[in-house]
């Protein structure tokens, strides 16, 4: 049962390189694709023409899928990511307040299915850096254990006969 993708296009460029004969154009297509359900990805790729860059651009983010951890419809705690230039910051929001960001960061968060969450970007403001700061953000969460496992962690280790006798007595 294949998932529904849906894509969307974050940045085209037209790029030159210069050979001996004059300027060779190519398309550079950065294409972000998700389900809405927590997956996502970002593919960069160039072409001959903007078709073949956008489909190679797809079909490179494809193969480069991560899973974020949504809790009650946003990310389970802050994250602050630095990548080159590009900085972003997000930070959890309550339900309804929807996704408070801007440009590349907005695209990226509604294609990955979290609904509410704050986000600032700091630095840089190409896009093509700014899509990857982001993926490198949401690759950082991390998913909250749960209560029971917490709560063992906090209980005190017994390693001797006389700790064991001493709370025998309490």
């Amino acid at each position: 049962m294949p998932e529904e993708f849906e894509q969307k296009m974050i940045d085209i460029a037209r790029v030159t390189r210069v050979m001996a004969g004059g300027k060779r154009m190519r398309f550079r297509a950065c294409v972000a694709v998700g389900n809405r359900k927590g997956r996502v990805a970002i593919g960069l790729a160039k072409g001959a023409d903007v078709t073949g860059a956008v489909t190679k651009a797809v079909n490179k983010a494809k193969k480069e899928f991560i899973d974020i951890p949504i809790v009650n419809e946003t990310i389970p705690h802050e994250v602050y990511q630095k990548l080159g230039a590009a900085k972003i910051l997000f930070k959890p929001a309550k339900k309804g307040r929807g996704i408070i960001a801007g440009g590349v960061v907005r695209i990226i968060l509604e294609l990955s299915g979290v609904k509410n969450v704050t986000s600032k970007i700091l630095g840089t403001g190409n896009k093509v850096n700014n899509a990857k700061c982001v993926i490198e953000a949401l690759k950082n969460l991390r998913k909250p254990e749960p209560k029971r496992v917490k709560a063992e962690k906090e209980k005190p280790v017994l390693s001797t006969i006389s700790d064991f006798t001493a709370q025998d007595k309490k």
